[in-house]
Protein backbone atom coordinates (compact mmCIF):
# COMPACT_ATOMS: atom_id res chain seq x y z
CA UNK A 1 0.00 0.00 0.00
CA UNK A 2 1.27 3.63 -1.00
CA UNK A 3 0.19 6.29 1.46
CA UNK A 4 0.87 10.18 0.68
CA UNK A 5 0.44 12.45 3.52
CA UNK A 6 -1.13 15.68 2.65
CA UNK A 7 0.52 18.44 5.34
CA UNK A 8 3.93 19.10 7.42
CA UNK A 9 2.79 19.90 10.37
CA UNK A 10 3.51 18.47 13.85
CA UNK A 11 1.09 15.24 13.31
CA UNK A 12 2.34 15.45 9.29
CA UNK A 13 6.41 15.35 10.17
CA UNK A 14 5.36 13.05 13.06
CA UNK A 15 4.02 10.28 10.38
CA UNK A 16 6.66 10.90 8.15
CA UNK A 17 9.30 10.77 10.63
CA UNK A 18 8.33 7.20 11.71
CA UNK A 19 7.17 5.56 8.51
CA UNK A 20 9.08 7.49 5.57
CA UNK A 21 6.17 8.17 3.47
CA UNK A 22 5.71 10.40 1.14
CA UNK A 23 4.56 13.56 1.49
CA UNK A 24 3.08 17.05 -0.33
CA UNK A 25 2.91 20.54 1.64
CA UNK A 26 2.78 24.36 1.14
CA UNK A 27 6.05 24.78 1.37
CA UNK A 28 7.53 21.84 -1.00
CA UNK A 29 4.74 21.57 -3.22
CA UNK A 30 2.97 24.96 -3.41
CA UNK A 31 -0.46 23.00 -2.96
CA UNK A 32 -2.98 25.20 -1.40
CA UNK A 33 -6.14 23.03 0.16
CA UNK A 34 -8.55 24.90 -0.50
CA UNK A 35 -7.89 24.94 -4.29
CA UNK A 36 -7.62 20.97 -5.06
CA UNK A 37 -6.54 21.58 -8.52
CA UNK A 38 -3.27 22.49 -6.96
CA UNK A 39 -2.69 18.73 -5.53
CA UNK A 40 -5.10 16.28 -7.43
CA UNK A 41 -2.57 15.49 -9.80
CA UNK A 42 0.02 14.36 -6.65
CA UNK A 43 -2.98 12.12 -4.93
CA UNK A 44 -2.81 9.98 -8.23
CA UNK A 45 -0.12 6.86 -7.61
CA UNK A 46 -0.91 6.35 -3.78
CA UNK A 47 -3.62 3.94 -2.53
CA UNK A 48 -3.80 6.24 0.91
CA UNK A 49 -4.22 9.74 1.67
CA UNK A 50 -3.52 11.15 4.66
CA UNK A 51 -5.38 14.30 5.39
CA UNK A 52 -3.22 16.09 8.31
CA UNK A 53 -4.08 19.46 7.25
CA UNK A 54 -6.22 22.06 9.65
CA UNK A 55 -7.30 25.10 10.54
CA UNK A 56 -6.00 24.72 14.70
CA UNK A 57 -6.57 28.23 15.78
CA UNK A 58 -9.45 27.16 18.12
CA UNK A 59 -9.53 31.01 19.27
CA UNK A 60 -10.05 32.25 15.52
CA UNK A 61 -13.08 34.11 15.07
CA UNK A 62 -12.66 33.71 11.20
CA UNK A 63 -15.09 32.21 10.30
CA UNK A 64 -14.08 31.53 6.57
CA UNK A 65 -10.55 30.18 7.01
CA UNK A 66 -11.79 27.68 9.45
CA UNK A 67 -14.74 26.86 6.66
CA UNK A 68 -12.82 27.12 4.14
CA UNK A 69 -9.98 24.39 5.21
CA UNK A 70 -11.99 22.42 7.66
CA UNK A 71 -15.40 21.67 5.84
CA UNK A 72 -15.02 23.01 2.05
CA UNK A 73 -11.56 22.13 1.70
CA UNK A 74 -12.53 18.24 3.22
CA UNK A 75 -14.84 18.08 0.87
CA UNK A 76 -13.23 18.69 -2.17
CA UNK A 77 -10.53 15.99 -1.30
CA UNK A 78 -13.31 13.24 -0.38
CA UNK A 79 -14.54 13.75 -3.68
CA UNK A 80 -11.18 13.71 -5.17
CA UNK A 81 -10.32 10.51 -3.64
CA UNK A 82 -13.81 8.74 -4.68
CA UNK A 83 -13.09 9.57 -8.04
CA UNK A 84 -9.15 8.33 -7.96
CA UNK A 85 -10.63 5.43 -5.65
CA UNK A 86 -8.45 6.18 -3.12
CA UNK A 87 -8.43 5.51 1.26
CA UNK A 88 -8.77 8.68 3.23
CA UNK A 89 -7.61 8.54 6.61
CA UNK A 90 -8.87 11.98 7.82
CA UNK A 91 -7.65 13.51 10.76
CA UNK A 92 -10.16 14.68 13.38
CA UNK A 93 -9.94 16.33 16.75
CA UNK A 94 -11.42 15.09 20.22
CA UNK A 95 -13.03 18.45 20.15
CA UNK A 96 -15.84 17.02 18.29
CA UNK A 97 -17.05 15.92 21.94
CA UNK A 98 -16.21 19.19 23.98
CA UNK A 99 -19.79 19.87 26.21
CA UNK A 100 -20.92 16.68 24.75
CA UNK A 101 -21.25 13.68 27.56
CA UNK A 102 -18.36 12.41 29.47
CA UNK A 103 -16.43 9.46 28.13
CA UNK A 104 -18.11 9.54 24.75
CA UNK A 105 -18.04 6.76 22.60
CA UNK A 106 -18.46 6.53 18.43
CA UNK A 107 -21.91 6.41 18.50
CA UNK A 108 -22.67 8.77 20.69
CA UNK A 109 -23.69 12.69 19.63
CA UNK A 110 -21.04 15.04 19.54
CA UNK A 111 -21.63 18.31 20.48
CA UNK A 112 -19.16 20.52 19.48
CA UNK A 113 -17.20 23.67 21.55
CA UNK A 114 -18.91 26.88 20.85
CA UNK A 115 -16.23 27.80 18.12
CA UNK A 116 -15.60 28.34 14.72
CA UNK A 117 -12.53 25.23 14.76
CA UNK A 118 -15.04 22.80 16.89
CA UNK A 119 -17.97 23.50 14.23
CA UNK A 120 -16.40 23.65 11.05
CA UNK A 121 -14.18 20.11 12.21
CA UNK A 122 -17.65 18.83 13.33
CA UNK A 123 -18.95 19.82 9.66
CA UNK A 124 -16.18 18.05 8.13
CA UNK A 125 -16.18 14.86 10.19
CA UNK A 126 -19.93 14.42 8.75
CA UNK A 127 -18.76 14.81 5.17
CA UNK A 128 -16.17 12.36 5.36
CA UNK A 129 -18.96 9.83 6.82
CA UNK A 130 -21.86 10.82 4.67
CA UNK A 131 -19.70 10.81 0.79
CA UNK A 132 -16.66 9.30 1.01
CA UNK A 133 -16.21 5.92 -0.40
CA UNK A 134 -13.34 4.50 1.83
CA UNK A 135 -12.51 6.46 4.93
CA UNK A 136 -10.55 5.95 8.50
CA UNK A 137 -11.79 8.96 10.37
CA UNK A 138 -9.61 9.34 13.75
CA UNK A 139 -10.58 11.70 16.11
CA UNK A 140 -7.39 12.46 18.62
CA UNK A 141 -5.34 15.47 19.43
CA UNK A 142 -1.54 15.48 20.05
CA UNK A 143 0.94 17.48 21.85
CA UNK A 144 4.77 18.20 21.19
CA UNK A 145 6.98 16.71 23.45
CA UNK A 146 8.14 18.19 25.49
CA UNK A 147 5.50 20.31 27.03
CA UNK A 148 6.08 23.61 25.54
CA UNK A 149 4.42 26.05 27.84
CA UNK A 150 4.87 27.37 31.05
CA UNK A 151 1.09 26.53 32.78
CA UNK A 152 -0.91 23.52 32.04
CA UNK A 153 -4.94 22.79 33.08
CA UNK A 154 -5.39 20.72 35.52
CA UNK A 155 -8.87 20.33 34.91
CA UNK A 156 -8.67 18.96 31.21
CA UNK A 157 -9.52 15.70 31.31
CA UNK A 158 -9.18 13.94 27.98
CA UNK A 159 -7.20 10.93 26.31
CA UNK A 160 -4.87 13.43 24.50
CA UNK A 161 -1.09 12.63 24.31
CA UNK A 162 2.15 13.39 23.20
CA UNK A 163 2.08 13.23 19.17
CA UNK A 164 5.12 10.51 19.00
CA UNK A 165 2.61 8.26 20.78
CA UNK A 166 -0.52 9.58 18.85
CA UNK A 167 1.37 8.81 15.83
CA UNK A 168 2.13 5.39 16.22
CA UNK A 169 -1.36 4.52 17.16
CA UNK A 170 -2.37 5.86 14.18
CA UNK A 171 0.30 4.13 11.52
CA UNK A 172 -0.92 0.71 12.89
CA UNK A 173 -4.68 2.16 12.44
CA UNK A 174 -3.27 2.50 8.77
CA UNK A 175 -1.52 -0.60 8.34
CA UNK A 176 -4.06 -2.78 9.17
CA UNK A 177 -6.28 -1.25 7.08
CA UNK A 178 -9.43 0.13 9.74
CA UNK A 179 -11.71 1.48 8.63
CA UNK A 180 -15.03 3.63 9.69
CA UNK A 181 -14.57 6.20 13.14
CA UNK A 182 -11.67 5.55 15.69
CA UNK A 183 -11.52 7.71 19.35
CA UNK A 184 -7.41 7.19 19.03
CA UNK A 185 -5.80 8.35 22.27
CA UNK A 186 -3.97 6.71 25.58
CA UNK A 187 -5.52 6.54 29.00
CA UNK A 188 -7.78 9.31 30.87
CA UNK A 189 -5.65 12.27 32.13
CA UNK A 190 -5.18 15.84 32.81
CA UNK A 191 -3.15 17.94 30.44
CA UNK A 192 -1.14 18.66 33.60
CA UNK A 193 -0.19 14.92 34.57
CA UNK A 194 0.75 14.99 30.71
CA UNK A 195 2.93 17.85 30.72
CA UNK A 196 4.23 16.67 34.31
CA UNK A 197 6.01 13.93 32.60
CA UNK A 198 7.99 16.05 30.47
CA UNK A 199 8.30 19.08 31.73
CA UNK A 200 8.85 19.17 35.73
CA UNK A 201 8.44 23.01 36.01
CA UNK A 202 4.80 23.36 34.92
CA UNK A 203 2.17 24.99 36.60
CA UNK A 204 -0.94 24.26 37.34
CA UNK A 205 -3.87 26.31 35.88
CA UNK A 206 -7.88 26.03 36.18
CA UNK A 207 -9.83 26.12 32.56
CA UNK A 208 -11.80 28.66 34.46
CA UNK A 209 -9.10 31.61 33.49
CA UNK A 210 -10.01 30.48 30.01
CA UNK A 211 -13.34 30.02 29.10
CA UNK A 212 -13.00 29.00 25.42
CA UNK A 213 -11.25 25.91 26.81
CA UNK A 214 -13.70 23.45 27.14
CA UNK A 215 -12.77 21.00 30.60
CA UNK A 216 -13.61 17.66 29.23
CA UNK A 217 -12.99 15.98 26.04
CA UNK A 218 -12.67 12.53 27.00
CA UNK A 219 -13.68 9.56 24.90
CA UNK A 220 -14.35 6.08 24.82
CA UNK A 221 -11.56 4.37 23.60
CA UNK A 222 -12.68 0.58 24.00
CA UNK A 223 -12.93 0.06 19.97
CA UNK A 224 -9.52 1.23 19.18
CA UNK A 225 -8.09 -1.02 21.82
CA UNK A 226 -10.10 -4.00 20.96
CA UNK A 227 -9.03 -3.60 17.06
CA UNK A 228 -5.59 -3.15 18.08
CA UNK A 229 -5.54 -6.76 20.22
Amino acid sequence: MKVLVIGYGLLGKEIIKQTGWDYISRSKDRIDFTKPWTYEDHLKNYDCIINCVANTDTYSDNREDHWNTNYKGVNDLISICNKLSKKLVHISTDYVYANSKKNASEEDVPVHCPTWYGYTKLLGDGCVQLNSNNYLLIRCTHKPTPFPYEKAFVNLIGNFDYVNKITEIIIKLVKANAVGVYNVGTEMKSMYQMAKETSENVKPVNTVCDPGMPSDVSMDITKLKNFLL
